[in-house]
């Protein structure tokens, strides 16, 4: 039977013994530590590495929300809390499950499946490919988790039409969003599935899907509209030229 290295963070101690009381009928659930807010919270899960949190989200200093931002890797976590209000927020930062105070235990009972059906696919999936992921390309329907100061982001690559070198930095490009990873342009190359993403010139990779138009351009370059974000709302996308000698790989590549 597999442990789970459990946290509870909540600044109300009766909330923190309620829960504590309904785990003990489950014995793959070892509590290593409690903490009383966000602060405390980090420094536990940084220096512990618990597989999994319970957390509530009003803490004072700072909530389970904004503590979930300052770490580097975050475990399973469930949140805990009186309010519904949060919970479309919680699984968009891909919480495990959402549970009301006052905790009924069935309904903690089937957040307790989940974590073990989540584990078991990640076993299953990852713990081979957790290992090889950081060697193999990655491919469309792989998700990154990408943090670029206080904002984090869990995307699939899918969705990001381009990369921009910038730098010693590479702005990623999905949505909206242009959040800068510290990583050369190089590195990313090495990594994406080539079917995917061209190498389009010394800046740039794109997303061969988010292609729009293909136009000639100077000295037998080539130049690429990519697809806006909505069409009719983003009117057009980015342009890209496409170098000579990188113009003939893409024709090579791409041509019946």
């Amino acid at each position: 039977m597999k442990l789970f290295k459990t946290v509870i963070i909540d600044d109300e101690r009766l909330a923190r013994e309620e829960l504590k009381s309904i785990l003990s009928e489950y014995p793959e659930v070892e509590i290593i530590a409690e903490a009383k807010n966000g602060d405390e919270g980090i420094e536990i899960i940084e220096s512990m590495k618990p597989d999994l949190v319970f957390l509530d989200v009003n803490m004072p200093g700072m909530t389970g929300f904004e503590m979930l931002k300052k770490l580097e890797e975050i475990p399973y976590v469930i949140f805990v809390t009186a309010y519904d209000e949060y919970a479309l927020k919680a699984f968009e930062v891909r919480a495990l499950d959402y549970i009301l105070k006052p905790i009924d235990p069935e309904r903690l009972g089937e957040s307790m499946d989940k974590l073990k059906i989540e584990d078991d696919h990640e076993f299953e999936s990852s713990t081979s490919s957790k290992i090889a992921r950081k060697e193999r390309q990655l491919t469309v329907k792989d998700r990154v988790f990408i943090k670029d100061g206080e904002k984090c982001y869990f995307v699939q690559l899918s969705e990001v039409r381009m990369l921009e070198s910038d730098g010693n930095y590479v702005k990623v490009y999905f949505g909206k969003n242009r959040p800068l990873i510290l990583r050369s342009l190089n590195s990313f190359e090495e990594r994406l599935d080539p079917e995917h993403f061209f190498r389009a010139n010394r800046k740039f990779i794109i997303n061969l899907d988010w292609i729009k138009n293909i136009e000639n351009w100077f000295n037998g370059g080539l130049q690429i509209e990519l697809k806006g974000e909505q069409e009719g709302v983003i009117k057009g996308g980015e342009k890209v030229d496409i170098s000579r000698r990188q113009a003939i790989r893409f024709k090579e590549m791409l041509s019946l």
